[in-house]
């Protein structure tokens, strides 16, 4: 009986080499993505740690840094003053320990002409990869594309930016020519993205436009968008269409392979960026310095009091829960690029809490019946679980009732943003909107922000 058991081991034993697959080959590069970054100084510096982080655990891999827009944030008080001194300190930190290629968003003009930021984003040490064109010139403002070596393979990577020109700062705007994304698509996807085995898309356009752009891009592109400030991932056969969210609090790692036929595939995560992470410690004096320098009094004034932090998110339904309960409406809506940061715990200072509302706005009211709300409803406070399906792009955070009767009308409100642009925040049929006289947001929602905890 034993030499019978020994006999069957050793014939398993001679299948087993068959039965057990090859260990998945490793990956051949890293794009590390992050995109409206919009001057988050209390993840910044813990962004460049973290990619040494991923430097140290992956010794020999090829690393680059895509940068999506809106790096830059006029509503940040010390940005502002200091001319983005922190921001610009970021991307030469992390020029210096990979490629890194900045991709120009509407906010990427906050503080110099288009000429002279493109100057001094190339002095960082990275690549700038825009369509917009300078007027001034007449010619373009950077290159459209740039290629990267990433190990044995290269990448093109090939920038898009909004042509919403509402969206730049105004005193900019005379000097920018703006294409039609998908007609710009159209024209130069083709000809720039077959240039390298690996093709980029680094898009601030947004999502409706980057819907339209995607069909274009050659099936296995890395296509991240920007500028709704949103956060996901979806695949298309071997193309992977993700946004990184904003203000660092996630970084989208895109891990690039090849099958057993040569073809790029994408694995794809997101990284959360935590306040608590360590940060580079130069960056992190860098960011003390510079706060120090030029935050003033009235910034440092404590404008209420937390009992506990709030992520981006949750501020931002805080906020709108409490324009609700101030004003009396059934429900309350604000687009979600209103927001900003979240809010810490203790002292809330008035640059936070501007940094968390970055915009204040007249408030405007109306009447829905329960069927139209309920739409509005289902269609806002969209997070990274949000189907692909349902998305359009920006989208209201709101608050609203537990309950809905469809015979019944309720009162609703926004912000003069949300009215002025109310086709895109709440479809159709067109909404009359009312202004209401009074405070502003900021003005109403403030006094009640400590006892929405």
């Amino acid at each position: 009986m034993k030499s019978v058991v020994l006999a069957v081991v050793a014939v398993f034993a001679s299948w087993l080499p068959m039965t057990v697959p090859a260990p998945a080959p490793g990956p051949d590069a890293l794009i590390v993505i992050a995109g409206d970054q919009h001057s988050a100084y209390e993840r910044t510096a813990q962004v460049v740690a973290a990619v040494d982080r991923l430097k140290a655990q992956h010794p020999g891999l090829p690393i680059a840094v895509l940068l999506d827009g809106d790096i830059f944030e006029n509503g940040n008080a010390v940005a502002r003053r200091s001319g983005g001194a922190v921001d610009f300190a970021m991307v030469t930190a992390l020029a210096r320990r990979a490629p890194t290629v900045v991709n120009l968003g509407n906010h990427e003009t906050e503080f110099f002409g288009l000429a002279e930021t493109v100057t001094r984003l190339e002095a960082t040490g990275a690549r700038v990869v825009t369509n917009i064109g300078d007027r001034e010139t007449g010619k373009a403002a950077a290159p459209a594309s740039t290629r990267i070596a990433l190990g044995k393979r290269e990448a093109v990577v090939v920038g898009v930016a909004t042509d919403d020109l509402s969206t730049y700062r105004a005193a900019v705007r005379p000097s920018l020519t703006l294409a039609n994304p998908l007609g710009w698509a159209r024209t130069n996807f083709p000809t720039l993205l077959n240039v390298a085995p690996v093709s980029i898309v680094l898009s601030h356009a947004g999502f409706a436009a980057d819907h339209l752009m995607l069909p274009i891009a050659p099936d296995g592109t890395l296509f991240a968008g920007a500028h709704d400030h949103l956060r996901f991932v979806a695949r298309f056969k071997r193309t992977v269409y993700v946004h990184s969210g904003s203000w660092n609090t996630f970084l989208t790692l895109a891990w690039l392979r090849h099958d057993d036929a040569g073809r790029v595939n994408w694995d794809v995560e997101q990284m959360p960026v935590s306040t608590g992470d360590p940060g580079d410690p130069e960056l992190v004096a860098r960011i003390r310095e510079t706060e120090a320098k030029y935050l003033e009094p009235e910034d440092r004034a404590v404008v209420a009091h937390l009992t506990s932090a709030l992520a981006p998110q949750d501020a931002a339904r805080t906020v709108v829960g409490a324009l609700r309960r101030a004003i009396g409406v059934d429900a309350t809506f604000i687009g979600n690029t209103t927001f900003g940061g979240g809010l810490p715990a203790g002292d809330v200072t008035r640059a936070a809490f501007d940094d968390c509302v970055r915009f204040d706005g007249r408030i405007f009211t109306t009447t829905v019946d329960g069927e139209r709300l309920r739409r509005l409803l289902a269609a806002a406070n969209q997070d990274a679980n949000t189907p692909f399906a349902q998305r359009q792009g920006e989208f209201n955070v709101a608050d609203g009732p537990a309950s809905i009767d469809d015979a019944k009308t309720y009162r609703i409100a926004t912000t003069d943003w949300g009215a002025k642009n109310s086709a895109r925040y709440f479809g159709e049929p067109a909404i009359e909107w009312r202004e209401q006289s009074g405070p502003t947001l900021k003005a109403i929602v403030l006094p009640t922000l400590g006892r929405q905890i």
